[in-house]
């Protein structure tokens, strides 16, 4: 198949050869932008809540710009003529900059960072490399890509001078930033060495495009497990902020969901009425969700199935009651059971009964 440069009608060789010699001569400089380029970008970003997991760049080889430089247009009757006729000008990933982060929410928020340092950077396209791919219904690694143009760098003006000194630096240059996930990173690199790097066709095989969309299919679906699971886990530790979520109040609706969210495989049908549960609380003065995540605690949970033994798995209302019993003991059955004194006392028997299992627990683990 060979290379752009090797396809180059040659009415077209010296422009490109003019074009690459200058490239090799000024890369050293631009190798230096690059630098001034990620170390702005890392400043800005590790500002932020969720700083990225690393920032890399790269300035971008000769062989490769030589065969960006050489791509035709293919117009039919029509003259040979490059894609990229001023490449040093008209290329926009000579330098580029990738943000790597951990989960595909906090791409929007690097993005939006960088974007909003408009005394630094001037935002000049913002694309999202996987909404083509969520449009036709396939799949492909998701990044955010901008085009940045920088403000009155020196840096810049430096390299400008270099490549022409003819003409006044302005200190404004255009670049390339990445921002995707650790997942997208490692896939988008490996299916770069296999796809694109490879010249030799005769080593390529259809099978290998339908193993990369199914390996795209099981990034986004474990990609989003992990977005989920940090949704969750930001959620259960707000429960514990004693001047936020912690200290609202337990009605019906928010055990239900402080519940769900804790307990999720022990769970009621949706449409149930939780009215119970806030009246078992509330006899023991537990008014706040922080309460109630102080009580559904897995270690106080597994003691009190192992304790009573419980030969099915109890749902919401009962496995709330023992917790209490197990926290609260005889206070909890004289303020939930019936009056000792009273003519049939079902609940408080069975309250009773269970409190002594318990006991006979705690005694038999040296609790």
């Amino acid at each position: 198949m060979g290379s752009n440069w090797d396809r180059l009608d040659e009415s077209l060789r010296p422009a490109v050869s003019a074009s690459v010699a200058d490239y090799e001569r000024t890369r050293p400089a631009l190798e230096k932008v690059t630098a001034e380029m990620e170390a702005l970008v890392r400043e800005i970003l590790f500002e932020a809540e969720d700083a990225p997991l690393f920032v890399t760049s790269r300035t971008k080889s000769v062989d490769s710009f030589r065969e960006k430089a050489s791509r035709m247009l293919s117009e039919p009757d029509a003259a040979p003529s490059l894609v990229f006729p001023e490449p040093l000008r008209n290329l926009t990933d000579m330098v580029g900059v990738r943000v790597i982060t951990t989960l595909p929410g906090e791409n929007a928020e690097a993005a939006n960072l960088i974007k909003r340092k408009r005394n630094i950077f001037d935002c000049r396209g913002d694309t999202e490399k996987d909404i083509g791919s969520i449009e036709s219904g396939t799949y492909g690694y998701s990044s955010r890509h901008l085009i940045l143009r920088t403000i009155q760098n020196d840096i810049v003006r430096s390299y400008q001078e270099l490549l022409d000194p003819d003409t006044k630096p302005n200190g404004s240059y255009f670049f390339e930033c990445q921002i995707r996930t650790i997942f997208a990173h490692a896939w988008s690199e490996i299916e770069h060495d296999i796809r694109f790097k490879s010249q030799d066709p005769r080593a390529w095989s259809p099978y290998f495009d339908r193993q990369f969309t199914a390996t795209a299919a099981m990034l986004e679906t474990v990609e989003s497990a992990f977005s989920e699971l940090h949704d969750r886990y930001e959620t259960v530790t707000s429960y514990w902020d004693s001047e936020g979520e912690g200290k609202v109040s337990l009605t019906p609706n928010r055990i239900k969901a402080v519940w769900q969210t804790l307990l999720p495989h022990v769970d009621r049908k949706a449409d149930d009425d939780w009215g119970w549960a806030a009246e078992l609380v509330a006899a023991h003065g537990l008014g706040k969700t922080m309460d109630l995540a102080a009580l559904l605690q897995p270690e106080i949970i597994s003691n009190v199935r192992k304790a009573l033994d419980h030969r099915y798995s109890p749902g919401p209302d009962r496995l709330l009651d023992d917790l209490l019993l197990w926290q609260f003991g005889e206070s909890h059955i004289d303020l939930t059971a019936e009056d000792a004194a009273a003519e049939q006392t079902p609940r408080r028997d069975s309250l009773v009964r269970r409190y002594q299992q318990m006991q006979r627990y705690r005694k038999a683990q040296g609790f």
